[in-house]
Formats: structure tokens, sequence, C-alpha cells
């Protein structure tokens, strides 16, 4: 990826790109360390602390890497946008027309499933605006110092700074995406993922120079949590690179007087096509609830619900690890099927004068990809289900303040899953850039 990352930079079209790339990351980076006029960001930290505070707000801050617990105009982040792309997609599978849109509509069906995720983000994004300023003015009354202390108009201002920002950070990651090199909201989610592991990271690195046994026993936590790291990653890296390849022969065809075809290819059937969309998927779901519950509830008042909630299905506990490894299972196999269509590739297969070797052309031959694609599916399904128990339990285990929070099994995925994807990018402008200066 580094030897990558130099030649691109010594390409100007690939440099600009990723120029901008970082520059608009920089302006996320720098709006969610801006805190909105007149809150007590005391309060706000105290409300995110992953041990005294609500589990939900704690996984909010951490994804937006750190900008809820800084009361910021960016705190929302990208989560209304990925939750209401969840549910457009849902959608989008049940409802015909809308199915249409996807796969017949073009661009202007794009455009218009673009359109109905961002009204749908907006609502979530006002939802969840409302929550946490009913939730942390129920929590402190000093939590905004505004407008003269009037409720209705501190609220309204909270709610509508939170909206915008949330608006906002939609309109970079779509930015990026247009005018950058890789996934604008996906970047957006690394970038604050990273943030918050190096503020965990700091932490667990002061205790070093405290002296005595905490310095030892803070050396060995951080040892054996590098260890377990590195050893996580590569697993990562390893499953993400691989493949199914299904070979696939064309037939001669004599057309005038040139012979075409007679060449042998293949289809590639990623163990984890899927990426990380299941993991994120799964804990937009499980999260929701806790979204809702913030409204009656808080941190420093919470109702009977909320207590049991947390206990048992807060972020982090065994029985949600449980409960998100089985909606990770659905997830992966729902995605595929909206991504992996066996019978168009069949098709396309048959119509370019292609078969696969022992297998029949037509419907034989997506029934044969569809079983493949499946069991492939399962493995990769295991894999990130594996993922999101596993390495919780471990860093458990090891112990230390902030070491389990700094990278959770999720934001290892999301993390090393963005990585790759980007040098893929990478990649991809550069051998587009080769073919432009071939063509010229």
């Amino acid at each position: 990826m580094f030897k990558t990352l130099r030649d691109a930079l010594k390409i100007k079209e690939v440099r600009n790109k990723l120029i901008l790339t970082l520059v608009l990351l920089f302006i996320y980076r720098l709006g969610c360390w801006l805190p909105i006029p007149g809150i007590n960001v005391d309060v706000f930290k105290a409300a995110t602390n992953e041990e005294t505070g609500n589990t939900f707000l704690s996984l909010l801050s951490s994804v937006s890497g750190g900008a809820l617990s800084q009361g910021s105009f960016l705190a929302l982040g990208v989560s209304p946008y990925i939750t209401a792309s969840i549910i457009i997609q849902l959608l989008a599978a049940i409802i015909p027309s809308w199915q249409k849109l996807t796969k017949e509509g073009g661009a202007d069906g794009r455009k218009k499933i673009s359109l109905y995720t961002k009204i749908a983000a907006l609502i979530l994004a006002l939802a969840q605006a409302i929550g946490i300023a009913v939730g942390f003015g129920a929590a402190d009354s000093a939590a905004f110092d505004m407008f003269g202390g009037s409720e209705f108009v501190c609220y309204a201002f909270i709610v509508l700074m939170l909206v915008a920002g949330s608006m906002f950070t939609v309109w970079l990651g779509e930015k990026i995406t247009e005018i950058g090199i890789g996934n604008g909201m996906s970047l957006l989610i690394f970038v604050g993922i990273l943030s918050s592991a190096a503020s965990s990271m700091a932490t667990n690195f002061s205790r070093l120079v405290e002296g005595g046994e905490a310095t030892q026993t803070a050396i060995w936590q951080l040892i054996l949590f590098v260890v377990a790291l590195i050893a996580i990653f590569a697993l990562v890296v390893f499953v993400d690179g691989g493949e199914r390849k299904v070979g696939v022969q064309y037939a001669k065809q004599m057309k005038g007087r040139k012979m075409y075809g007679g060449q042998s290819t293949y289809i590639p059937v990623r163990v984890n096509a899927n990426g990380v969309m299941p993991i994120i998927f799964a804990s937009a779901i499980l999260t929701f609830p806790q979204l809702i519950m913030s409204v009656f509830g808080s941190s420093a008042n919470p109702n009977k619900f909320i207590v049991w909630w947390n206990n048992w299905l807060g972020a982090g506990k065994p029985i949600y690890s449980i409960v998100l490894a089985l909606l990770i299972l659905a997830f992966a196999y729902f995605y595929t099927m909206l991504n992996f269509d066996t019978e168009q590739i069949s098709r396309q297969i048959q119509q370019q004068g292609g078969f696969i070797p022992g297998i029949r052309p037509g419907k034989p031959t997506a029934q044969y990809l569809d079983n493949i694609n499946k069991k492939i599916t399962l493995f990769g399904a295991i894999f990130l289900a594996f993922m999101a128990l596993i390495p919780t339990l471990v860093f458990s285990a090891i112990g230390g303040v902030g070491l389990t929070s700094a990278f959770s099994a999720t934001g290892m995925l999301i993390v090393v899953s963005v990585a790759l994807e980007f040098n893929k990018q990478l990649e991809a402008q550069m051998l587009m850039r080769n073919y432009r200066g071939f063509l010229k």
C-alpha cells in the first residue's frame, strides 16, 4: 500500500485528488472539535464516558471520533445517513417500483434512490438530535447555557445545529466520492474510528509514566494488546483477499474472416465480498433502539427499561455480541442477494458464447453459481460473526482502561476494509490514467 501511495504521489492528477481528499477530511475533523456555542462540554464528556455514561452515546462518540463528547457541530456524523441507507436498501428489495429503479432506472434511478436516502437521513438526524438535546437537558440543567436559559429555544438551537452538521457531513462524504479518491462515507467513518483509537491509546501510553506496579502492568497489557491487534489485522487481510475462481471458457466464433473467442477466464467469488457492510448494517439496527430510548431517559436519571437494556443489550455486553453476530449472518446473505445476481451473470456468459466447463449454459449455470456463492458467503458470514465475538473477549481478558475500546471488532473490520478498498481505488485511478496516456 505504501508503494502504491508513493507511486500515486508522482502522478499530478492522482496527487491532486489525494490532496482534495485530505483537505475535506481535515475540514471534517476540524468540525468534530468545534463545540456548539453555549453548551457545557463537561456534561457531554461525562455522558459519553464508556464506564459511567450511556453505551449508545459512547458508541456514537467513538464512531464520530469523539465529536459527541465535545458537543461539536458534527456530533451526529454519518450515523443518520448510514441508518437511512439501510432502511432504503431494505425497502428497495421489497417495493417493486423501487426494485425497478435500482435495477433498470440507470443514472436517474440512482439519483431518485439517493434523494430518498437523504430525506430519510434528514428525518433520522432530526429524531436523533431531539433525543440528544432532550436527554442531555434532562441529565443536567447546566448542559446548555444560552438565550437566557429558555429551554425550548435552547433545544431548538441545538437540534438545528446538529441536523445541519449531519447534512453537512453527508455533503462532505459525497464530495470526497465525487472529486476525491474512495468512498467518502466510508473514509469519514474510517477517520473517526482512527481518531478515537488514537485517543484511547494515548491514555494508555500516559499510564506508562506513572511509575510502580501500574507501569509494569500497563506495559504488559499494552504488549499483549498490540500482539493480538496485529494477529487480528493479519487475519482480516488474509480473509479479505480470499476468493474462489470459477473458470469460464469462451467458444471460438468466426465473424467474417476473423476468429474471435477461444479464451479462458474466471469469475472471482470473494469470501468476504460484502466487505464491512453487514457489520455496519447490524450495528446500526442493534443500536437504533438505544437512540429511541435516549429521548426518554438520560445517563443521570435513566428509567428501568434503559438500565435493563444497557445491562443486557448495551454495546460490548455478551448478549449484544451474540445478537450482533446473528444479524451479521442474516445481512451477509441479504447483501449477497442484492449484489450477486447469478441469473444475470449466467445470461451474460451465455450471450457472449461462454460456458463453465462441465456445466450446461442457462439455468444450470445459474444454479451452480448460486450454490458456490451460498457456500462462500457462509464462510464469509461466519468470519464476520467470529470477528464480532472473539476479539472483544480477547481484549476484555487482556484488560486495561481504554484498551478494549481502542479498537473494537467492528472498528478493526471497518479500518482494514476501508484501507484495502482505498488502496484498490488508488490503483484503479493510476491504471485509468495510464490507459488515458496510452490512448493519447
